[in-house]
């Protein structure tokens, strides 16, 4: 009777990461699973694995694996991982632990966690290529841009103060015809008056 009430009275409770993200050359990833127990019998647990894709899911360890090549179930005191072999972007799913006392009654005694989405990230080698090449071409297209804006500026600044030296030799110029000018005449007066002496 004891051992039924405590099995009766058994509650699970699964955690999971929420995210796990395998890089592009990762060949084998361990999804962890970690569940805490209350009032269950001292014997291990059935450790169970699902996964859901797009548009299926499937069972992958329940609790024996379909594909004993590809998926292996590690269990040591509460913590489980799925071990996934040959890791291709096939794999992106959302994988589903789940912790079952198949003695228990209790309805709390099988319980799954809220799931890891995995990513397997694409070849970051040749996004690295592309990033870098986009780079290099932004980074030429804005030297030249400078360069020319540069060049530009010269220029302009050049054209400028040659236009206000012309400027000022023209004024200057001017000055001395006004000049002489205005002086002609004083001087015809200044012979004349003296041819009348």
């Amino acid at each position: 009777l004891f051992s039924i009430g405590a099995s009766d009275a058994c509650q699970v409770t699964v955690t999971q990461p929420g995210f796990q993200e395998a890089e592009y050359s990762t060949h084998t990833v361990y999804l962890t699973c970690t569940f805490t127990t209350s009032g269950c019998l001292s014997s291990p647990p059935q450790v169970l694995w699902f996964r859901f894709l797009s548009n299926k899911h499937e069972d992958l360890c329940t609790p024996g694996c379909t594909n004993h090549e590809k998926y292996k179930v590690h269990l040591s005191g509460n913590n489980s991982s799925l071990q996934i072999n040959n890791l291709t972007a096939d794999d992106n799913a959302v994988y589903i632990c789940g912790i079952a006392f198949p003695d228990s009654s209790s309805p709390r005694s099988k319980q799954t966690g809220d799931g890891t989405v995995l990513t397997k990230t694409e070849n970051q080698h040749s996004n690295g290529k592309l990033v870098f090449t986009f780079m290099i071409i932004a980074s030429s297209l804005l030297f030249l841009y400078s360069t020319t804006i540069f060049t530009f500026f010269v220029l302009y600044k050049k054209i400028s103060s040659g236009r206000k030296i012309f400027q000022a030799i023209a004024q200057e110029l001017q000055k001395q015809r006004y000049a002489e000018h205005c002086q002609q005449p004083d001087d015809l007066e200044d012979d004349t008056v003296y041819q009348n002496r």
